[in-house]
């Protein structure tokens, strides 16, 4: 991980849904001006299918990705770490890293395919802004 070009890390609890989805987005409006990583502080053993279903319509492929555990290596070699929001405070993964940018967007797990839907939307946005303060 360690190279000229900065780390840009999103994190939530499972890395299942959001995190997955900011990564996408991130890797799909950057043409790799950066390296984007997403983890989670209590990984799930796979992306959530409905998360996957929702990205697939709009032409982002997830089929290949898996829960990745939050590590001090990603977090120490990140330019820029992106806490997506908390299900519970035990695991909330901006417990445990410093200078986190907190989005606090709600959870697609267990939601609706309208409501992950406005997720996938929310955070889109949130990623485009991201890049633009980035780049300015």
């Amino acid at each position: 991980m360690v190279s000229d070009i900065p780390n840009i890390l999103f994190v939530c609890v499972e890395n299942a849904g959001r995190s997955q989805i900011a990564e996408a987005f991130f890797k799909k409006y950057t043409q790799k001006k950066f390296n984007v990583f997403s983890a989670g502080t209590n990984p799930s053993s796979q992306v959530n299918p409905l998360v996957v279903k929702v990205m697939k319509e709009i032409g982002l492929d997830l089929d290949d990705q898996q829960p990745k555990l939050l590590s001090n290596n990603l977090v120490e070699n990140s330019f820029k770490t992106i806490n997506m929001g908390c299900m519970d405070k035990e695991s909330c993964p901006s417990l445990f890293v410093k200078d986190v940018l907190a989005w606090n967007i709600s959870d697609p797990k267990d939601k609706s395919i309208d409501d992950v839907r406005k997720i996938c939307d929310t955070i889109e946005t949130e990623v485009i802004n991201l890049i633009d303060s980035l780049e300015a």
